[in-house]
């Protein structure tokens, strides 16, 4: 279903492109100064991805997306009706805030459900949207058939329709359009949108507040410089998105005054990065289940430099411009969904920041393509659009590394602690074992030389006692002798050197057991 809503987000942000100039004639403009709505809409996204930021983290994200949805069907809805250029650019303004919600909730839900597991369900999830932006030109024209808007308008032609405006904005600011194929077009896409948010408004029956929190407060991890890798992050996806937009939007007036390419073969080399662009989305749902975000960042990088580097070089070249085109377009596709895969091993991501690098890549959005055509305007023999394809690649290729030393130091610092402090622990183990042992061999060798102490007192005491014997035993008469010969026979068996010869054997034996032990 978030593949769905976001196919839905790519259908809506799209499809305003192939009906600007029915818009336009709706409200009795011309394209230039309508273009203005852009804008609106885009400070709109902004709002909604700093509004998204903060309601995600308090509100069910299933009841979050569903009433995004149906705001933006509201919103489609009702832009074919609008009569005026400035209720046309609030509702584009309103319209943007709900899309801003929608994208910031989706991506967050993407990490809230699978976390740093979820690479492949995140280039999943924005393969829809790059679907979705591919398949708008083609329901608009299927849909509006050869209406005006098909034509080629200059600015004169608006200007009956511009006297007759003051008449038209005083009557009323809401009307059916005209052209009934740009009501089904929107109405189409609104009622798809509609669908989607009914079945998110479903899957409130199955979630709540407390298993969200629960699981979050699981899962959290911050990592030491969270702020700073949020602010860098910012940055990477400022450039890039600003890269890519600008390459998508200026290529084919680059192509036609630079390059001296045909329309139809400018539009081809348009559509080459466009489609390269979103099939490689849809391979990265593949290749992610099999590499990690970083490589994926990395490959990416090296893709996007090295082909802007040759579109630089041969920027003339109509072989090479279409070759590094389509390299460039295919090392584009996975940078922003991995970018988001990546930051959430090492920290997790809430609403609010994920609103944050949202912010940075919605204002690379805008501010590097209004740069970019002010400088093409004042250097026009000059190849600007493939110079700040190059810095923006350089400025991501420095980034990223910065990104993952700031991630990963801590880590390694902690693995190294770690480490030291298990050492440290089996030495004291170790040593205190050792301590240990010898302490008791100490006191068994205490042991037994007391016991060979008592030995050899006792054998002492023993031998003084016969000794003293014998001679009181000679002093009597011969015939007490004789009568106490078998006695004295027996004492003369325990003889001192019978025992002293015992004692020695047995002395060394107790000495050799106790050195043993």
């Amino acid at each position: 279903m978030l593949c769905a809503s976001f196919l839905g987000l790519g259908l809506s942000v799209a499809i305003v492109g192939p009906t600007f100039q029915d818009l336009a004639t709706n409200v009795n403009r011309n394209i230039s100064s309508l273009s203005f709505i852009f804008v609106g809409r885009a400070l709109g996204y902004l709002s909604g991805s700093v509004i998204g930021g903060f309601l995600v983290d308090v509100m069910n994200y299933f009841l979050l997306l569903g009433i995004s949805m149906s705001a933006t069907t509201v919103g489609l809805y009702l832009v074919p009706f609008c009569k005026t250029a400035i209720l046309l650019t609030v509702m584009m303004s309103i319209f943007g805030v709900s899309i801003g919600i929608l994208d910031t909730g989706g991506n967050v839900l993407i990490l809230a459900i699978w976390g740093d597991k979820g690479a492949p369900h995140m280039q999943a999830l924005h393969f829809s949207f790059a679907l979705g932006a591919f398949l708008a030109p083609l329901l608009a024209k299927l849909a509006l058939g050869p209406t005006a808007s098909a034509e080629n308008h200059t600015e004169s032609d608006f200007h009956p329709a511009l006297n007759r405006s003051s008449d038209a904005d005083s009557e009323a600011l809401f009307g059916v359009p005209n052209d009934k194929n740009l009501l089904w077009a929107y109405a189409v896409i609104g009622t798809y949108m509609f669908l989607v948010s009914v079945i998110f408004f479903l899957f409130l029956k199955n979630s709540s507040k407390q298993e969200k929190a629960r699981a979050s407060a699981e899962t959290f991890r911050r990592a030491k410089y969270h702020n700073a890798l949020l602010c860098l992050l910012f940055l990477f996806f400022f450039f890039y998105v600003g890269a890519e937009v600008t390459y998508g939007s200026y290529v084919f007036s680059f192509a036609t005054t630079h390059a001296g390419m045909k329309e139809s073969e400018a539009a081809g080399l348009n559509s080459i990065f466009w489609g390269t662009f979103a099939a490689c989305r849809g391979l990265a749902i593949f290749f992610a289940t099999c590499l990690q975000p970083g490589t994926m960042i990395v490959l990416s990088n090296i893709g996007s430099l090295t082909s802007s580097l040759f579109l630089v070089l041969f920027d003339k070249n109509p072989i090479c411009l279409w070759i590094a085109t389509s390299v460039y377009g295919a090392s584009m596709a996975t940078t922003f969904p991995s970018g988001v895969s990546w930051i959430e091993q090492y920290t997790t991501i809430h609403g609010k920041s994920a609103a944050f690098f949202v912010i940075g890549a919605s204002l690379g959005e805008m501010a590097i393509p209004a740069v970019i055509g002010i400088l093409q305007g004042k250097y026009p023999d000059l190849p600007v659009v493939l110079y700040t394809s190059l810095g923006a690649s350089i400025a991501t290729g420095i980034l990223f590394p910065v990104l993952y030393k700031l991630a990963t130091s801590p880590l390694h610092r902690q693995r190294k602690e770690d480490r030291k402090s298990e050492d440290q622990k089996a030495l004291l183990s170790s040593s205190g074992l050792n301590e240990y042992e010898e302490e008791n061999e100490e006191e068994d060798a205490e042991k037994w030389n007391e016991m060979d102490f008592e030995m050899i007192e006792t054998n002492d005491t023993m031998r003084h006692s016969i000794i003293e014997t014998s001679r009181s035993s000679l002093t009597e008469p011969t015939a007490e002798v004789y009568n106490q010969y078998p006695s004295n026979a027996l004492v003369f068996e325990s003889s001192p050197f019978n025992t002293g010869s015992a004692h020695v054997k047995h002395l060394p034996e107790t000495r050799t057991k106790g050195t043993n032990i």
